[in-house]
């Protein structure tokens, strides 16, 4: 019962907290997805005594934000929908994330390339990231702009 009360207070019921958790806990599994595909790559670089491409170090850099992001996010007492904004930014990180694998790897034939054909893969698992994260900012951005008109406007504390 409290912790329905506690959600049901964070971030304006307990449906949007809901809403919020699974799309958070997506939004997590999906970046640890992409760290674990890029990295297999940085490895295997590593391994070899190449210096790592700093297209794939990019990929697994904006994976981490995004992941320490989703977790900070699900703690019910935080109002996500607040930063809207840092949601924007990790859309369009994402977006850039997409586009330069996408202009890489959409149209290259993996010709039974288990390498190719995962890079191919994790394209459209930043696609979909990348949607994700534009869900959450232009709910966040709702959220903020319904919310805020029941307030003052400075403090917040009193109900208009």
């Amino acid at each position: 019962m409290a912790f329905k009360e506690t959600a049901s207070n964070s971030a304006g019921g307990f449906i949007p907290f809901i809403i919020n958790t699974i799309l958070r806990f997506f939004q997590f599994g999906l970046a640890i997805t992409v760290i674990g595909l890029y990295g297999t790559d940085l490895d295997n670089a590593r391994k070899r005594g190449v210096s790592a491409d700093g297209k794939w170090v990019y990929a697994v850099v904006v994976g981490v934000l995004a992941a320490l992001t989703a977790l900070v996010y699900m703690v019910p007492l935080i109002k996500s929908y607040m930063a809207f904004g840092w949601d924007t930014v990790l859309f369009i990180l994402w977006a850039a994330v997409f586009g330069i694998f996408g202009r890489m790897y959409i149209n290259e034939d993996s010709e039974g390339d288990a390498g190719v054909q995962r890079m191919k893969n994790s394209v459209w698992v930043d696609l979909t990231n990348m949607l994700l994260w534009l869900i959450s900012a232009l709910y966040g951005a709702f959220m903020f702009f319904r919310n805020r008109r029941n307030r003052s406007l400075h403090t917040g504390r009193a109900v208009v």
